[in-house]
């Protein structure tokens, strides 16, 4: 118990994860970050949040969320210029921290990885069934749509879009980032259309009243914008995973943060004017809908555009679950790698040089959920294991600034200490908005995660076993 507290060294780290190809440059970086962020958050959230939460003013939620976002990942990428390694925030905090916070940052961010996918894998199975095969008539059976939480037997579509996520990581990261910079091309001209077009429908009626009364709760009024803000927080472990890359990008000490800074611009800019155009296309109090850009559309007879942005959500959903996919099962690597998972999690597979071990767990995990639980069990936990790892990441950079032993020979986040300090307490006070059930759920998954570290962890750590 003495030692759970121990740090482990970057070179171990490093020469643990030689044998992953750095084959990731900045822009692809950047595709895989707007892959993340611009996803469900984007296509689903807006109508949902405006509706329950902030009324037209889920535009200033949202650039809430992206700038606090953007503050940490700065941070993310000090700590990925220090340390290019894989296992992002769990390897980090064991550096800065020891090995018990960084197992419980490992732990809050699997729940985070896979429940995230599982999740977006049932949003795209929802477009899929509903806007894609219905267009052409096709119906699958009520057994195939839904799992049995719902009358169903599996929902069928879930689970294959999770194996052929799968099939393509298993390929390498070549493959995937080929994939994913075309998608999101793709995906970012839809939303571009969706914003230009609404925008000649929409009536300035709608804004009034921008931030509604009844949502002007405490504290000072803003406790309506600020739920809503906690709300989109998962889409953002976008920067958790693009440091979770770090082991496999060029030149990480200069690409890595090129990557988020890039993302942070992009997201916040489709995420403000998506928000700004639905609201003014349809009074918000009609938004709290699954598919409010569609229904929108729909509102204002633009049928054929309904059918482009129904092609932009599958893309982005898929693009969103390919870069969660990929660093949770970087994740669980590391953790096998480290001996606190069994050890054939942390093997890689020679041909195409990935975590094979970790990504068929993963798989499987994520299928499971997808076919089985229904998307708003599943969207409850979402948001807390990213700004918990928010919170000790930010004010890890004090930690960090102390090592003389840990040299960077890159990005350094600015304003020291100042910022640091204001992107962990932002973040903790994002925790504290979040609903009380998520709160108790993930303190619930923190103390499992405790038990286990405590009875296998600890006891087939190699850092723990190394004099």
């Amino acid at each position: 118990m003495k030692n759970i507290f121990k740090k482990e060294s970057v070179q171990t780290y490093l020469a643990a994860d030689a044998g992953l190809d750095r084959t990731l440059k900045a822009h692809d970086l950047v595709a895989l970050g707007i892959g993340a962020v611009v996803g469900t958050g984007i296509f689903i959230l807006p109508g949902h949040e405006a509706a329950l939460h902030a009324g037209p003013a889920v535009a200033v939620a949202f650039l809430l969320a992206a700038l606090v976002s953007g503050i940490v990942g700065m941070a993310y990428a000090e700590f990925s210029s220090v340390m290019p390694v894989a296992g992002s925030a769990y390897s980090f905090g064991t550096v800065v921290y020891g090995e018990i916070i960084g197992w419980l940052l490992g732990w809050a961010l699997i729940l985070e990885y896979f429940l995230a996918v599982s999740a977006e894998a049932t949003g795209f199975a929802a477009y899929f069934n509903d806007n894609l095969l219905g267009a052409f008539g096709i119906a699958l059976p009520k057994a195939l749509r839904v799992g049995p939480m719902e009358g169903g037997v599996v929902n069928l579509s879930a689970v294959v879009i999770v194996l052929l996520i799968a099939f393509i990581l298993l390929h390498g990261a070549n493959l995937s980032k080929r994939v994913e910079n075309v998608a999101v091309v793709i995906k970012v001209a839809i939303i571009l259309i969706f914003i230009v077009v609404g925008s000649f429908y929409i009536k300035t009626k709608n804004y009034v009243p921008f931030y509604p009364k009844q949502f002007q709760t405490p504290p000072l009024g803003i406790g309506g914008i600020s739920t809503a803000a906690a709300t989109v927080f998962f889409a953002f472990i976008g920067f958790d995973a693009l440091a979770a890359n770090s082991a496999e990008t060029i030149e990480p000490e200069k690409n890595v943060v090129k990557g988020i800074l890039g993302t942070v611009l992009v997201s916040v800019f489709l995420y403000v004017a998506f928000s700004l155009v639905l609201t003014g296309i349809v009074n918000y109090r009609y938004l709290n809908v699954d598919d409010p850009a569609a229904y929108a559309l729909n509102r204002i007879h633009l049928q054929t555009w309904n059918k482009l942005i129904t092609l932009g959500a599958l893309i982005g959903i898929f693009t969103s679950m390919l870069t969660m996919f990929f660093g949770g099962s970087r994740l669980i690597y590391a953790l096998g790698r480290d001996g606190l998972l069994p050890t054939g999690i942390g093997k890689i597979h020679q041909k195409h040089a990935v975590p094979r071990n970790a990504i068929l767990i993963a798989t499987l995990v994520q299928a499971v959920f997808a076919g089985l639980v229904p998307l708003t069990q599943l969207a409850a936990l979402i948001n807390a294991g990213t700004l918990i790892a928010f919170t000790f990441i930010s004010f890890g950079i004090l930690r960090l600034r102390r090592r003389s032993d840990l040299v960077n020979p890159g990005f350094k986040m600015p304003w020291y200490p100042f910022l640091p300090i204001l992107a962990g307490c932002a973040s903790l006070y994002f925790i504290l908005m979040l609903p009380t059930m998520t709160k108790i759920s993930v303190g619930s998954w923190l103390l499992l995660g405790l038990l286990i570290y405590l009875t296998y962890g600890i006891h087939h750590s190699k850092l723990q076993k190394r004099v």
